[in-house]
Protein backbone atom coordinates (compact mmCIF):
# COMPACT_ATOMS: atom_id res chain seq x y z
CA UNK A 1 0.00 0.00 0.00
CA UNK A 2 1.59 3.28 -0.75
CA UNK A 3 1.04 6.04 1.23
CA UNK A 4 0.15 9.78 0.46
CA UNK A 5 3.04 12.17 -0.27
CA UNK A 6 3.32 15.60 0.92
CA UNK A 7 6.39 18.91 -0.71
CA UNK A 8 7.16 21.22 1.82
CA UNK A 9 8.70 24.04 1.31
CA UNK A 10 10.06 26.57 3.96
CA UNK A 11 11.83 30.33 2.67
CA UNK A 12 12.62 33.19 4.41
CA UNK A 13 11.70 36.20 1.55
CA UNK A 14 13.84 38.99 3.22
CA UNK A 15 10.12 41.04 2.18
CA UNK A 16 10.59 40.60 -1.60
CA UNK A 17 14.20 41.79 -1.94
CA UNK A 18 17.63 40.60 -2.55
CA UNK A 19 20.45 40.85 -0.20
CA UNK A 20 21.34 43.71 1.00
CA UNK A 21 17.94 45.12 -0.46
CA UNK A 22 19.70 46.24 -3.30
CA UNK A 23 16.46 45.04 -5.64
CA UNK A 24 13.15 44.18 -5.56
CA UNK A 25 12.24 40.68 -6.24
CA UNK A 26 9.14 39.20 -5.55
CA UNK A 27 8.38 38.65 -9.24
CA UNK A 28 11.05 36.51 -9.38
CA UNK A 29 10.50 34.48 -6.03
CA UNK A 30 6.96 33.73 -7.09
CA UNK A 31 8.36 32.31 -10.46
CA UNK A 32 10.53 30.29 -8.78
CA UNK A 33 8.65 28.79 -5.91
CA UNK A 34 5.92 28.00 -8.77
CA UNK A 35 8.17 25.89 -11.08
CA UNK A 36 8.89 23.73 -7.73
CA UNK A 37 4.88 23.53 -6.67
CA UNK A 38 5.22 22.61 -3.19
CA UNK A 39 1.81 21.47 -1.28
CA UNK A 40 2.57 23.75 1.75
CA UNK A 41 4.96 26.63 1.63
CA UNK A 42 6.28 28.54 5.40
CA UNK A 43 7.41 31.85 4.64
CA UNK A 44 9.27 34.36 6.69
CA UNK A 45 9.47 38.04 6.45
CA UNK A 46 6.31 38.35 4.59
CA UNK A 47 4.83 42.18 4.19
CA UNK A 48 1.27 42.21 4.30
CA UNK A 49 1.21 46.04 3.77
CA UNK A 50 4.11 49.05 3.45
CA UNK A 51 2.37 51.73 1.94
CA UNK A 52 5.84 53.68 1.64
CA UNK A 53 7.41 50.84 -0.81
CA UNK A 54 3.77 50.78 -2.61
CA UNK A 55 4.09 54.62 -3.97
CA UNK A 56 7.66 54.56 -4.85
CA UNK A 57 8.70 50.46 -6.51
CA UNK A 58 7.25 49.93 -9.72
CA UNK A 59 5.69 46.32 -9.31
CA UNK A 60 4.50 46.36 -6.49
CA UNK A 61 1.50 43.69 -5.80
CA UNK A 62 -1.91 45.41 -5.28
CA UNK A 63 -2.62 42.93 -2.78
CA UNK A 64 -0.54 41.74 0.52
CA UNK A 65 2.91 39.54 -0.71
CA UNK A 66 1.32 36.32 0.42
CA UNK A 67 -1.39 36.79 -1.31
CA UNK A 68 0.79 37.79 -4.48
CA UNK A 69 2.68 34.73 -4.22
CA UNK A 70 -0.01 32.34 -3.65
CA UNK A 71 -2.18 33.50 -6.58
CA UNK A 72 -3.80 30.83 -9.10
CA UNK A 73 -1.46 27.92 -7.17
CA UNK A 74 -2.72 27.93 -3.36
CA UNK A 75 -5.91 28.91 -2.76
CA UNK A 76 -5.51 28.77 1.03
CA UNK A 77 -3.69 30.68 2.87
CA UNK A 78 -3.00 32.29 6.94
CA UNK A 79 -1.13 35.15 8.17
CA UNK A 80 0.28 36.29 11.59
CA UNK A 81 1.10 39.75 11.61
CA UNK A 82 3.76 40.47 13.94
CA UNK A 83 5.67 43.71 13.31
CA UNK A 84 3.54 46.15 12.75
CA UNK A 85 4.57 50.28 11.85
CA UNK A 86 3.52 53.25 10.40
CA UNK A 87 3.80 52.09 6.83
CA UNK A 88 2.59 48.76 7.28
CA UNK A 89 3.55 45.24 8.67
CA UNK A 90 5.21 42.10 7.82
CA UNK A 91 5.05 38.42 9.56
CA UNK A 92 4.98 34.43 8.71
CA UNK A 93 2.87 32.65 6.30
CA UNK A 94 1.33 29.34 5.34
CA UNK A 95 0.19 28.70 1.80
CA UNK A 96 -1.52 25.45 1.07
CA UNK A 97 -3.44 23.70 -1.41
CA UNK A 98 -5.57 22.25 0.91
CA UNK A 99 -7.97 24.16 3.08
CA UNK A 100 -7.60 24.87 6.60
CA UNK A 101 -9.84 23.39 9.50
CA UNK A 102 -8.30 26.25 11.51
CA UNK A 103 -5.38 29.04 11.99
CA UNK A 104 -4.16 31.08 15.08
CA UNK A 105 -1.44 33.59 15.10
CA UNK A 106 0.41 33.56 19.25
CA UNK A 107 2.37 36.75 19.89
CA UNK A 108 5.38 35.86 21.45
CA UNK A 109 7.14 38.66 21.29
CA UNK A 110 10.09 39.14 24.01
CA UNK A 111 11.38 42.47 23.22
CA UNK A 112 10.72 45.56 21.26
CA UNK A 113 12.61 45.23 18.84
CA UNK A 114 11.90 41.67 18.04
CA UNK A 115 8.17 40.96 16.76
CA UNK A 116 7.36 37.17 16.82
CA UNK A 117 4.39 34.48 16.53
CA UNK A 118 4.10 31.36 15.76
CA UNK A 119 1.20 30.82 12.85
CA UNK A 120 -0.23 27.71 13.48
CA UNK A 121 -3.02 25.72 10.91
CA UNK A 122 -4.75 22.64 11.00
CA UNK A 123 -4.74 21.00 7.49
CA UNK A 124 -7.42 18.21 6.86
CA UNK A 125 -5.58 16.05 4.33
CA UNK A 126 -7.49 13.96 1.71
CA UNK A 127 -6.18 10.01 2.40
CA UNK A 128 -5.73 10.61 6.22
CA UNK A 129 -7.29 9.59 9.06
CA UNK A 130 -5.63 12.73 10.95
CA UNK A 131 -5.47 16.65 10.33
CA UNK A 132 -1.54 18.00 9.91
CA UNK A 133 -0.80 20.73 12.16
CA UNK A 134 1.72 23.16 10.80
CA UNK A 135 3.54 25.96 12.48
CA UNK A 136 5.38 28.49 11.17
CA UNK A 137 7.90 30.63 13.29
CA UNK A 138 10.20 33.43 12.78
CA UNK A 139 12.39 33.33 15.83
CA UNK A 140 14.56 35.66 17.92
CA UNK A 141 18.51 36.51 16.92
CA UNK A 142 18.94 36.71 20.70
CA UNK A 143 19.27 32.87 22.54
CA UNK A 144 17.98 34.01 25.42
CA UNK A 145 14.26 35.18 24.01
CA UNK A 146 14.62 32.32 21.51
CA UNK A 147 14.77 29.69 24.40
CA UNK A 148 11.58 31.06 25.51
CA UNK A 149 9.71 30.92 22.23
CA UNK A 150 10.90 27.00 21.59
CA UNK A 151 9.22 26.71 25.19
CA UNK A 152 6.03 28.29 24.11
CA UNK A 153 6.36 26.50 21.08
CA UNK A 154 6.65 22.92 22.87
CA UNK A 155 3.86 23.69 25.32
CA UNK A 156 1.33 24.96 22.94
CA UNK A 157 2.15 21.43 20.71
CA UNK A 158 1.69 19.20 23.88
CA UNK A 159 -1.71 20.99 24.73
CA UNK A 160 -2.94 21.18 21.22
CA UNK A 161 -1.96 18.37 18.87
CA UNK A 162 -3.21 14.91 19.79
CA UNK A 163 -0.46 12.27 19.84
CA UNK A 164 -0.56 10.46 16.50
CA UNK A 165 -1.57 13.36 14.47
CA UNK A 166 1.14 14.31 11.95
CA UNK A 167 2.65 17.49 12.23
CA UNK A 168 5.19 19.70 10.92
CA UNK A 169 7.27 22.68 11.74
CA UNK A 170 9.16 25.13 9.67
CA UNK A 171 10.77 28.42 9.86
CA UNK A 172 13.87 30.89 10.06
CA UNK A 173 15.05 29.72 13.90
CA UNK A 174 18.38 32.01 14.27
CA UNK A 175 19.70 28.85 15.66
CA UNK A 176 23.53 28.80 15.21
CA UNK A 177 24.23 26.18 17.80
CA UNK A 178 21.93 23.30 17.06
CA UNK A 179 20.81 23.72 21.11
CA UNK A 180 16.66 24.36 19.12
CA UNK A 181 17.23 20.75 17.72
CA UNK A 182 17.97 18.94 20.97
CA UNK A 183 15.11 20.91 23.11
CA UNK A 184 12.51 20.08 20.63
CA UNK A 185 13.22 16.72 20.04
CA UNK A 186 13.45 15.68 23.90
CA UNK A 187 10.23 17.54 24.40
CA UNK A 188 8.01 17.16 21.21
CA UNK A 189 9.64 14.23 19.86
CA UNK A 190 10.50 15.61 16.52
CA UNK A 191 12.90 14.87 13.66
CA UNK A 192 14.86 17.50 11.54
CA UNK A 193 14.61 16.74 8.21
CA UNK A 194 18.56 17.21 6.54
CA UNK A 195 19.70 15.50 9.83
CA UNK A 196 18.02 13.07 8.87
CA UNK A 197 18.65 12.71 5.24
CA UNK A 198 22.24 14.06 5.67
CA UNK A 199 23.39 13.98 9.28
CA UNK A 200 23.24 17.54 9.84
CA UNK A 201 21.20 20.76 9.77
CA UNK A 202 21.16 22.65 6.44
CA UNK A 203 23.36 25.38 5.74
CA UNK A 204 20.62 28.38 4.63
CA UNK A 205 22.65 31.99 5.72
CA UNK A 206 23.86 34.08 3.67
CA UNK A 207 22.82 32.54 0.77
CA UNK A 208 25.04 33.80 -1.53
CA UNK A 209 27.81 32.05 0.55
CA UNK A 210 26.22 29.94 3.06
CA UNK A 211 27.57 29.39 6.31
CA UNK A 212 24.98 29.32 9.23
CA UNK A 213 22.36 26.78 9.11
CA UNK A 214 19.16 28.98 10.51
CA UNK A 215 16.40 27.18 8.88
CA UNK A 216 14.98 24.66 9.76
CA UNK A 217 11.87 21.64 8.89
CA UNK A 218 10.79 19.59 11.76
CA UNK A 219 8.25 16.79 11.37
CA UNK A 220 6.52 14.27 13.67
CA UNK A 221 4.10 11.14 12.82
CA UNK A 222 5.65 10.98 8.97
CA UNK A 223 8.62 10.09 6.92
CA UNK A 224 11.04 11.65 5.07
CA UNK A 225 10.72 10.41 0.96
CA UNK A 226 14.12 13.36 0.71
CA UNK A 227 15.36 16.33 1.58
CA UNK A 228 17.02 19.36 -1.00
CA UNK A 229 18.68 22.88 -0.06
CA UNK A 230 17.65 24.92 -2.90
CA UNK A 231 21.09 26.55 -3.52
CA UNK A 232 21.12 26.89 -7.38
CA UNK A 233 22.48 30.26 -8.48
CA UNK A 234 18.88 31.20 -9.25
CA UNK A 235 18.20 31.10 -5.72
CA UNK A 236 21.26 32.74 -4.58
CA UNK A 237 20.39 35.93 -6.40
CA UNK A 238 16.84 36.10 -4.27
CA UNK A 239 16.63 36.71 -0.57
CA UNK A 240 19.58 36.26 1.57
CA UNK A 241 18.02 32.61 2.78
CA UNK A 242 18.27 29.87 0.55
CA UNK A 243 15.06 27.95 0.34
CA UNK A 244 14.76 24.19 2.16
CA UNK A 245 12.64 21.54 0.49
CA UNK A 246 11.54 18.08 1.50
CA UNK A 247 8.84 15.52 0.64
CA UNK A 248 7.30 13.57 3.39
CA UNK A 249 5.17 10.19 3.37
CA UNK A 250 2.43 10.30 5.33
Amino acid sequence: MSHPKLTILSYNIHKGFSQGNASFVLIQIRDAIRQIRPDIVFLQEVLGEHKRHAKRIPNWPANSQFEFLADGVWPHFAYGRNAVYASGHHGNAILTKFPFSDWDNTDVSSNRFEKRGILHGIIPLPHSPSPLHVYCLHLNIFGSGRRSQIRTLCAQIRSTVPPGHPLVIGGDFNDQTGRATAILEREIQVHEVFRVVDGRHARTFPAWRPIFALDRIYFRGMTVVGAKLLKEERWRSLSDHLPLYCQLSI
